[in-house]
């Protein structure tokens, strides 16, 4: 049995095709399912069929001659929403997006192991407080991550309240449209202390691990880091780098194979080395990001030229007493 279910295209829609439109809001819809209801018209876009790879704009009437079983009942309210209490050290928001500083420990996205307590799930409830994002409102959009960092690293972490700023913002990352500058505490002292750190990096799924190799092969992706020695004292040294490409693991990686891995790593440090210091994470924080746009950018054109660049660091403190480099780079901006 169906009912025909009718629904109204909006702005965070907007711009999706016909298909990838249907998977998100219906999920349980088996996609070959899908794909046969939208060859056979029984997904009608303003009354007429339509090729799945349409593109949907905001007014379109969508009406779903699809079995009443792949519906879920919408809930009359999202009680774990209303009741979950954010944590959240905002660095900078307007009507479009979040910058948020992740701490360490916090996963980006749910996994096996924790579903709960994730960074996108304290943006999507900080977001339905404040009753800016209703879901029973929205087809399939919802808050998300435009960016992602490591579980053990800290740092700035960009949201996109809609789907027009979540499009924008993915391409200006595809395009090195941001400066992303990271933190990170090495082993030793590297040398030249500026340099480049240049390579290809080959991911082990298995193991979570990236390999570094000096030529291209098969499968690896290019990795290219910027880097400059801040201060050194204690065998440990404090680095400051850029990424102009944006890999799994990429500072981790490069700098152990440059011999210098990062204070407090046990995937690619040695734990004898780091269990002197105390430290059983990544010494590593996405401390600065900057927007330098050089094509449109809709409705980020505001942020173009601007910078952010978190305040406090604690293992700068822990292991840098006195250094003056974030207070500087604020004062920068």
């Amino acid at each position: 049995m169906f009912t025909i279910k009718e629904y109204v295209i909006g702005k965070n829609d907007a711009g999706q095709r016909l298909d990838r439109w249907l998977s998100k809001t219906l999920p349980i819809l088996p996609t070959p399912l899908a794909q046969k209801y939208i060859r056979l018209k029984r997904v009608k876009v303003n009354g007429k069929g339509a090729k799945r790879d349409s593109r949907l704009s905001a007014g379109d009437v969508l009406q779903l001659y699809i079995n009443d079983e792949f519906f879920e009942a919408p809930a009359p309210e999202n009680a774990f929403l209303s009741v979950f209490r954010p944590q959240l050290d905002l660095v900078y928001e307007d009507e479009n997006l979040l910058l948020v500083n992740k701490r360490p420990g916090l996963l980006c996205h749910p996994d096996e192991q924790e579903r709960v307590s994730t960074l996108i799930t304290h943006i999507q409830a900080y977001l339905y407080q404040k009753k800016e994002w209703d879901p029973r409102r929205e087809n399939s959009f919802a808050p998300a991550l435009c960016n992602r960092i490591d579980r053990n690293t800290g740092g700035i972490v960009i949201a996109a309240k809609n789907a027009e700023t979540l499009r924008v913002m993915n391409q200006k990352i595809k395009d090195r449209e941001l400066e992303k500058s990271y933190l990170c505490v090495i082993h030793g002292q590297i040398h030249p202390s500026e340099g480049r750190l240049e390579g290809y990096l080959l991911k082990d799924e298995g193991k979570k691990q990236v390999s570094v190799y000096p030529r291209p092969i098969p499968g690896g992706k290019s990795a290219v880091t910027l880097y400059r020695t801040l201060q050194t004292q204690n065998g440990l040294s404090l680095v400051e780098c850029q990424l102009i490409t944006g890999r799994t693991h990429q500072i981790r990686a490069q700098f152990a194979h440059a011999g210098h891995p990062l204070l407090g790593d046990g995937k690619y440090g040695l734990q004898r080395d780091n269990r002197q210091y105390g430290r059983k994470i990544q010494a590593l924080w996405s401390y600065k990001l900057s927007f330098r746009f050089t094509t449109d950018a809709g409705p980020l054109t505001p942020l173009n030229g601007r910078s952010w660049t978190v305040p406090h660091i604690p293992f700068v403190e822990e292991y840098f007493p006195g250094c003056s480099f974030l207070s500087s780079a604020q004062e920068d901006l």
